[in-house]
């Protein structure tokens, strides 16, 4: 199997629209949480991450026509603009991408300019459906704009499975790679506010109106965010003998289902705990070579439980000694995006020697007391092994293991 690396990196978040806004906010502990303001919704929580209006370099539409641009998604355009960051850092350009992968992950697709038509309607501003207003809806369209964005023709998949859609994504991205069924491959999360989600986690009274807390005793829920992010993985010797600079690598990755609840986690986080070692056991490593988690941390009492749960059966009494955070407390929760999102962040963490706050964390559930949750700010720390895992509604676990670049 080929050693797969990490050479470009795209990320657009609440704390700004490009990577190097993403390191700095990280970095200074700022949360960007605020009101929301895409949609009028009337329910319990009001709180957000809102990525800001953003007008997208040209340079992020490629090649696709204007009639085409005009109808993307706004998840579409945020695919764009990280992917389009991620391939100018790799020095990777459209005849080079033709043979290339392309993997997506995704929750929410068109969704927000449905509800936005169906608006219209019943408003009167619109006295009939426009079918181009709802071309944009289906998952699968930022996969093929993207593909004819930046002549991406090699193999292409859309994984919608929760929050753990694009950490899926990359894990089917690094598995291309290392099999060499292709040289390079994309992999991409992305996701938008939109109201039937809001509404959805709020009735489910798992959003915390005072903002996410992480490992908080206090905790009350999550932050819903948005935003999107961008990996170019490939073969090592294909990225050195190109002059590309490695980032990081992929070391292993796994996958496991719980088959426990459509909403609910595992309390006893087995089939969580099968994805940690599984991952460990793909990049033959042992738990004592981990010194970074970053952790899936929704700020739910369900899940920061039995996340923890699970890492202290994985590292036992090594495990305080592990900084372990979550940037949800920042970036929110961007459902489909998370996965790419956190893995950007963990890749940043390893290539800069910070680790990530969780920085709205003020007093340790005692459970976990013991812990080094990272509060307030980040910190610099030389790192050599990082994983980060996402768990989605239904029990859809995957945990990743990064490596320092070479």
């Amino acid at each position: 199997m080929r050693q797969v690396a990490v050479t470009g990196l795209g990320a657009v978040t609440a704390l700004g629209a490009d990577v190097a806004a993403l390191a700095a906010g990280l970095a200074d502990g700022r949360s960007p949480l605020g009101p929301l303001t895409r949609f009028v919704h009337g329910g319990r929580c009001q709180l957000a991450a809102e990525v800001p209006e953003l007008a997208p370099p040209a340079a992020a539409f490629g090649a696709l026509r204007t009639a085409t641009i005009r109808r993307l998604s706004r998840p579409d355009r945020l695919a764009l603009i990280t992917i389009e960051q991620a391939l100018r850092e790799a020095g990777l350009k459209p005849p080079e991408l033709a043979g290339a992968g392309l993997f997506v992950g995704a929750t929410v697709g068109g969704m927000g300019e449905t509800e936005e038509a169906y608006r219209r309607h019943r408003a009167g501003e619109d006295r009939r459906y426009r079918l181009s207003r709802l071309l944009g809806t289906p998952l699968s369209t930022s996969a093929s704009a993207a593909a004819q964005a930046f002549g991406i023709y090699g193999p292409r998949a859309t994984f919608s499975t929760a929050c753990s859609s694009s950490a899926l994504a990359i894990a089917e991205a690094a598995a291309a790679v290392a099999s060499a069924t292709v040289p390079a491959a994309i992999a991409v999360g992305t996701d938008a506010l939109c109201r039937i989600t809001f509404a959805g986690f709020d009735a489910l009274q798992t959003l915390d109106p005072q903002g996410c807390r992480p490992f908080d005793r206090d905790r009350a829920g999550l932050t819903l965010g948005e935003g999107a992010a961008a990996l170019v993985l490939e073969d090592i010797e294909h990225a050195r003998a190109r002059g590309a600079r490695v980032i990081a690598r992929v070391l292993g990755h796994a996958t496991t289902t719980d088959a426990h609840h459509v909403t609910a986690p595992d309390p006893e986080g087995q089939a969580a705990l099968g994805a940690l070692r599984g991952a460990l056991d793909a990049a033959a490593l042992p738990p004592e070579a981990v010194d970074y988690v970053n952790a899936h941390g929704t700020g739910t009492r369900q899940n920061d439980e039995a996340e923890v749960r699970v890492l202290r059966a994985v590292f036992g009494d090594r495990l305080p000694r592990i900084p372990v955070s979550s940037t949800k407390a920042q970036l929110g929760h961007c459902l489909g995006a998370a996965g790419a999102v956190e893995a950007v962040v963990t890749v940043l963490a390893l290539d800069g020697s910070l680790l990530p706050a969780t920085a709205t964390l003020r007093e340790p559930d005692p459970a976990w007391s013991d812990l080094d949750l990272v509060p307030a700010a980040g910190r610099r720390q030389p790192l050599e092994v990082a994983l980060t895992s996402s768990y989605g509604f239904g029990g859809h676990n995957v945990t990743l293991v990064l490596g320092r670049g070479v």
